[in-house]
């Protein structure tokens, strides 16, 4: 795909897309659902909500570590509380980032046919 130029839609060819999209949603809404990413904006809950509960384990190991003067173990509690931040933020930007509407001429298009295209306008001004 590098050195490759990608050439826009037609109107036809997105016409085509938005009825495929509506025809899938009708059919089957659960596989709709995940490509829209309500399941991964669930999954990336789920990881943050863990990543803040190892923070917590990772501060108490930490602490202890501290408190019986043993090196190994505060260092241990730090990588933890380091790791599990690492994940956590990975997660709450990757699972915010994925699921903003894109917005044209005021209104918000959800469509995962917007979202698909998003990036290829953000990467050339908004020129497609």
């Amino acid at each position: 795909m590098r050195g490759e130029v990608p050439v826009p839609l037609s109107e036809e060819e997105l016409r085509a897309l938005e009825q495929m999209e509506r025809a899938l949603v009708q059919e089957d809404p659960k596989l709709a659902s995940t490509l829209r990413g309500t399941n991964l904006r669930r999954a990336a809950q789920r990881r943050a909500f863990l990543s803040v509960i190892c923070f917590l384990a990772g501060v108490g190991v930490l602490m202890a570590g501290a408190i019986g003067r043993i090196t190994v173990v505060g260092i241990l509690g730090f990588v933890i509380m380091l790791a599990s931040a690492t994940i956590g933020l990975a997660a709450i930007r990757g699972g915010s980032s994925t699921h903003k509407p894109v917005v044209r001429n005021g209104q918000q298009q959800g469509s995962m046919l917007d979202r698909f295209g998003s990036p290829w306008r953000r990467r050339h001004g908004d020129e497609a």
